[in-house]
């Protein structure tokens, strides 16, 4: 999962926002480094990572790209993802719009941001000018992100390759995508992913 469907997640389950999409930046166990919040956002953004990265609707998508690109698939379906909500997100949560969800994730993200990895703030200085998470809706910018992150990481370089799966691919991981995405979505309404925080709680 990427930022969207993070904050999304975390919006459904009423958990940290901040802590949900800063997981990322945070090695090992945060406990008594952020509040009790912040904290358990944290364990909800790896136990959403663990159930993705388990689920067999997405190993079923990831062997839809080429052996070339399967290596970087996991990275890239981060992204896909993110897509499709943006794309549906009418669809999907129609309670709000896309525009309304964003201001409020960062009307409430932006002033923690000083007790925060610099990495992160970092990020922030683009995420939410740059209006990533509306940007995702359109696929030549998901072509973007993973070109720029081939770049930054030489090692990652097969990313800019992966778009052409993606754009190859495309129906059938949109509808991979409507039959995994509603299950983490009621998984988060019944807060599953916070009841399995305690769990993990030595990571």
């Amino acid at each position: 999962m990427n930022y969207l469907a993070h904050l999304h997640l975390a919006h459904l389950a009423d958990s940290s926002l901040l802590g949900n999409i800063m997981a990322d930046y945070v090695r090992g166990n945060p406990t008594g480094l952020y509040s009790p919040e912040i904290v358990a956002g944290i364990f909800m953004h790896r136990a959403v990572d663990r159930t993705t990265d388990t689920h067999p609707l997405v190993k079923e998508a990831k062997l839809l790209f080429r052996d070339e690109y399967r290596r970087v698939a996991p990275i890239t379906l981060d992204l896909v993802w993110d897509h499709f909500l943006s794309l549906h997100w009418s669809t999907i949560e129609p309670s709000i719009s896309l525009a309304g969800f964003v201001r409020d994730c960062r009307t409430i993200i932006e002033p923690q941001l000083c007790h925060t990895p610099e990495k992160f703030q970092e990020l922030n200085e683009f995420l939410w000018p740059q209006q990533w998470l509306i940007r995702y809706a359109d696929k030549n910018y998901i072509g973007k992100s993973l070109n720029g992150m081939a770049r930054r990481r030489p090692k990652l370089g097969a990313l800019s390759g992966s778009f052409d799966d993606f754009l190859l691919q495309y129906d059938a991981l949109e509808n991979i995508f409507f039959q995994f995405y509603p299950e983490m979505m009621a998984n988060a309404l019944q807060h599953f992913f916070v009841q399995n925080v305690t769990i993990n709680t030595k990571e």
